[in-house]
Parts: C-alpha cells; sequence; structure tokens
C-alpha cells in the first residue's frame, strides 16, 4: 500500500519547536495508540527526548484488545518506562493519571529542597503524540474543561501551549508530530488504519484487503458477528470464485472473499450486482476505528519489536 506526500511542513517545523523547548520541562508525556503501540511511537521524537524522564500513556485502550495491552504494559515496563492504559474521556483513567503525576511532582520538589532550591515551582510536562493518537482530549480532561481544541482528523492542534493544570502542574501541549520516513510497511498499515495519517493520501482498499486479513486470522469471531458471516459462506464464496485465488490486488484470496461478503450484507452493490468494493471498504474501516467490530489490537509485543528505549 503506497502512502505518498503525507508529511506536510507544519510538522517539520514543530519537530524544531519541539527540540528547543525541551529544555523547558521536568517530564515527557506520550501518548500511544493501545491499538499500535509500536507504529505509534515516533522514532525522532523518541531519540530527542532520551535523556528526559518519561510517562507512556497507552490510549484509547477501550478499542483495544485488553490481553494485549496487559502485554504492551509488561513490555515497557520491563525496559524501564513508566506505562499506564487509558481511556482519557474516562475519570478513572484520568484520576489515575494524577496521581503518578502528583507523585512525579513530589519527587521534584524533594529534589529542589536537596539542590536549596525554595518555592513550589511546578512539575512542567511536555504532551507528545503523533496525529489523532488523543493528546487534546486527555488535556482537557485533566483540565475538566475544554480548553484545547479536539478533533478527530489529524493535524488540529498546530501550535505549541501552556496549559495549567494545578499549581504543581504545567502541561505543555504540542502538535502531533509523524516522521519523515517509515521503516516498514506495517507501520504505514497501522498508522492508516488508526486514522494517523490523512484518509486522502491512500487507497481504502488495499489498506481493509490487509485489514480483513489480520482481523481474520486474530478475531474471526469478532469479525463473523459484525457481519454476520459464517465458515459455511466463506468457504462457498472461495469456491464459487476461484478467480479470487489470483486476483490483480496480489492479496490473499480470504480477505478479498470477506470484503465480497461485506459488500453484498450492507448492500454495497453496484449495478449489475458487482460488489462496491470502495464503499465497502469504508464501511470496514469506519467500524474498527469506533470500535463496532469489537477490541482489537493491531500489534503484539514479541511480534512486533518495541523500540521505546
Amino acid at each position: 500500500m503506497a502512502i505518498q506526500n503525507w508529511y506536510p511542513g507544519h510538522m517539520t517545523r514543530a519537530r524544531r519547536k519541539i527540540e528547543a523547548d525541551l529544555k523547558l520541562v521536568d517530564l515527557v508525556i506520550e501518548l500511544l495508540d493501545a491499538r499500535a503501540p509500536y507504529a505509534t511511537q515516533n522514532p525522532d521524537i523518541r531519540r530527542l527526548c532520551k535523556d528526559k524522564q518519561r510517562l507512556v500513556l497507552l490510549n484509547k485502550s477501550d478499542l483495544a484488545d485488553s490481553k494485549v495491552t496487559a502485554l504492551w504494559i509488561d513490555s515497557f515496563k520491563a525496559e524501564g518506562a513508566s506505562c499506564i492504559a487509558l481511556d482519557s474521556r474516562k475519570r478513572d483513567s484520568i484520576d489515575r493519571i494524577r496521581k503518578a503525576t502528583e507523585l512525579l511532582a513530589k519527587e521534584k520538589r524533594e529534589r529542589d529542597q536537596r539542590r536549596g532550591i525554595t518555592g513550589l515551582r511546578p512539575l512542567k510536562a511536555m504532551i507528545l503524540g503523533i496525529p489523532n493518537v488523543g493528546k487534546s482530549t486527555f488535556i482537557n480532561s485533566m483540565l475538566g474543561k475544554a480548553s484545547a481544541k479536539t478533533g478527530n482528523k489529524p493535524g488540529v492542534t498546530r501550535g505549541n501551549q501552556w496549559v495549567n493544570v494545578n499549581n504543581e502542574l504545567l502541561l505543555l501541549d504540542t502538535p502531533g508530530v509523524l516522521w519523515p520516513k517509515f521503516d516498514d510497511q506495517h507501520t504505514a498499515e497501522a498508522l492508516a488504519e488508526i486514522g494517523a495519517i490523512s484518509d486522502d493520501v491512500f487507497n481504502h482498499e488495499d489498506l481493509v484487503i490487509r485489514l480483513l486479513g489480520v482481523l481474520n486470522r486474530d478475531y474471526q469471531e469478532q469479525l463473523f458477528t459484525r457481519y454476520e458471516i459464517t465458515e459455511e459462506a466463506l468457504a462457498q464464496k472461495l469456491s464459487e470464485n476461484e478467480a479470487l485465488a489470483s486476483t490483480t490486488l496480489g492479496v490473499e484470496p480470504e480477505p478479498l472473499a470477506l470484503l465480497d461478503l461485506i459488500a453484498a450484507k450492507r448492500g454495497a452493490i453496484k449495478k449489475g450486482g458487482v460488489p462496491d468494493y470502495a464503499r465497502a471498504a469504508k464501511l470496514v474501516i469506519d467500524d474498527f476505528r469506533s470500535g463496532r467490530i469489537g477490541q482489537i489490537s493491531l500489534e503484539r509485543p514479541g511480534t512486533i519489536e518495541s523500540t521505546l528505549g
């Protein structure tokens, strides 16, 4: 799946501003998408922040497979990182983050006192994350009000801005920054699937063919339930159309057969009874992103190497 012209100029400027502002903060809070923690780690930012204390938050955990998320938390902790899974819209998740930052603020005060620094100095934390990972929603939840602009598409926050949470915590919000070059195709596909890349720069049909392959392998029960598909229906579709075994898309036959069945179930049919793959693909990607298929994780530690360190 080719993705082109996706790295806009404002991301280059934002990266430079982040690098300059790092000297102002005590802590880096990086939000990752719990469905794809590996793909949503920005290697550029990670290198820039290597000397800063870090708190990794696996956001949108309500959309991810909780068992897999627990494995990711263990993996990050084993590498020496603090890691918490959360749904930034839920009060209990925000309460856990507040407790964690309060502890860090207390540790900072104790360090200041040992250095002879008196007076209350708030903990300054920079919020980092790729586009559409939920930074603005997280900040608004921490504040208890709508202070940072939020949206369901990449690139809503365009400039760094300080947000005063309380006397002990200041947050520096930053724009979502991707990186100029993907190291592997998996990363590009995972970012597109979760909506971190603009929908305008990739082919939905190619993307959903890949996604259906993953869902059929790891979450077949949820997939079949959502679209009322049976193993018998899939087998029949494959047997009645041998051309699916060798398509111009160069994919395995099962995902394309599944897309055929989904198109039929959802009425995504063109004149003459031909499946409307573009329409069916959009239905599937929307269902995945909203959690209507179920709690899905695209990556597992051990199969996808974590690069936090």
